[in-house]
């Protein structure tokens, strides 16, 4: 049995409590908002985050930071913007023997950094795992069987959580590869975005198909380029998690992008659905990809959209009359190491 701390009670974190609970694990869930912990208290549930879900007494609820201290394993669950400032905050209590693993999926706007990174400066001391893969909350939480990777440097740490974290309806399957775990799981949520605006525009299955397929190929690009393998995006953090955000109406990405897509602000589209990762990841990773030389037309015309005032149905037309290219081009690094070593 482990003893563990979710911090953050959003809707995974929360169904990630209730999986571990369902094995016998001793759970704590730490949030900021007291009232959140007094609905769940009082009611047996969260109902803007899992309405119908009924919590287990049984989990221990709290917003005292302090609970991270003595635990097998602390898992961050909360919005990335946030991250770092309550990773800082919780850092004073945290062992060296703790276990770390995040679940938050995007780039830290100004460094580029990825979730992991961020936490490995919060938590030099302690092993990163990152758990990540196609996974709504809504269903998890249900025991509808679901699928993840979980990843680290050290792959013993990887194993260690998947042994934990392991259920009859939750499978994890390790991978060596974080950075390309971590880039699938962000960039994702851009390419949701783009799907959801397609849909508010009365647009296809044809588009979506297109959008998807050639989102994978960017994300995939701008992965290479950091130094990824290029099978990692073939898997549960790419392919994966791209299909169940772009095609649910569980993914807030794919929401506020279809309220995007029928004429509502980016900004109001946000301001409706709550967290919506997908924003502000599109602008760090256009940043990225001008700085690494990777060719994004999606992202490109998603970051006009959302911060520079651009047009919907235009976005869409400038992606449908860019110049005629070859579809299996070879990606950035792939050009680079051809260079260094001629055949």
């Amino acid at each position: 049995m482990a003893n563990i701390t979710i911090l953050g009670s959003g809707g995974f974190g929360l169904a990630l409590a209730m999986t571990c609970h369902s094995m016998g694990h001793h759970v704590t869930v730490w949030s900021k908002f007291e009232e959140e912990l007094t609905e769940i208290r009082t009611t047996g549930e969260l109902s803007g985050k899992l309405p119908g879900v009924k919590i287990p007494q049984e989990i221990a609820l709290t917003t005292d930071i302090s609970t991270v201290s003595g635990k097998d394993v602390v898992l961050v669950g909360i919005p990335t913007q946030f991250v770092r400032s309550v990773a800082r905050e919780a850092a004073p209590y945290m062992q060296p023997e703790t276990v770390v693993v995040n679940t938050s999926k995007g780039l830290e706007a100004g460094s580029f950094k990825r979730m992991s990174e961020v936490l490995r400066e919060e938590f030099p001391r302690n092993p990163i795992v990152v758990l990540t893969g196609p996974s709504h909350a809504e269903e998890l939480a249900l025991g509808i069987p679901t699928t993840v990777a979980v990843a680290c440097e050290d792959i013993h740490y990887a194993e260690m959580i998947q042994d934990i974290f392991t259920s009859p309806t939750f499978r994890l399957y390790v991978n060596a590869d974080v950075l390309g775990c971590e880039i699938g799981g962000a960039m994702k949520n851009i390419i949701a975005l783009a799907a959801g605006i397609s849909d508010g525009l009365g647009f296809g299955d044809n588009t979506k198909a297109a959008l998807m397929t050639r989102g994978i190929h960017e994300i995939t690009a701008l992965g290479v380029a950091m130094g990824a393998h290029v099978e990692t995006f073939a898997g549960l953090t790419g392919i994966g998690d791209l299909i169940v955000t772009c095609c649910s109406m569980h993914s807030r990405n794919r929401r506020a992008g279809i309220l995007i897509g029928q004429g509502k602000s980016p900004q109001e589209a946000v301001r409706q659905v709550g967290t919506v990762e997908g924003y502000h990841c599109c602008e760090v990773a256009y940043a990225l990809s001008r700085k690494l030389g990777v060719s994004m037309p999606i992202t490109e015309e998603l970051y006009k959209l959302l911060f520079e005032e651009g047009c919907s149905s235009l976005s869409m037309a400038h992606l449908m009359n860019r110049p005629k290219r070859h579809e299996c081009e070879k990606y950035p690094a792939t050009d680079i190491l051809a260079e260094k070593n001629p055949q």
